[in-house]
């Protein structure tokens, strides 16, 4: 498995509905990319001053991440595709 260096986390896309509320399908290319996601691992987190400051999402947690993230990075392990970000783009857990 893959672990996550530093302040970064390794999330896997939520996908979002593909039927509107008035049942209109949206087709695939149309779609805009989920911002949701469930946590798969983390780093430990980033030193400042020294001391470790640890990642405040955890594994299984459902969060809700920046669109267009500036550190998002789409990857491929074992045939699965994966978000790597870093913890500043994650905007909240969805509990």
């Amino acid at each position: 498995m893959f672990k996550p260096l530093h302040n970064y986390v390794l999330l896997e896309r939520i996908n979002e509905e593909t039927t509107t509320a008035g049942g209109i399908i949206i087709p695939d290319n149309a779609r805009e990319k989920p911002s949701r996601g469930r946590v798969i691992a983390t780093g430990a987190g980033l030193r400042d001053g020294g001391e470790l400051v640890p990642i405040s999402v955890h594994e299984n947690d459902i969060v809700l991440f920046a669109k267009w993230a500036p550190s998002a990075n789409e990857i491929k392990l074992d045939g699965h595709d994966y978000v790597l970000i870093k913890e500043t783009d994650i905007l909240g857990i969805i509990e």
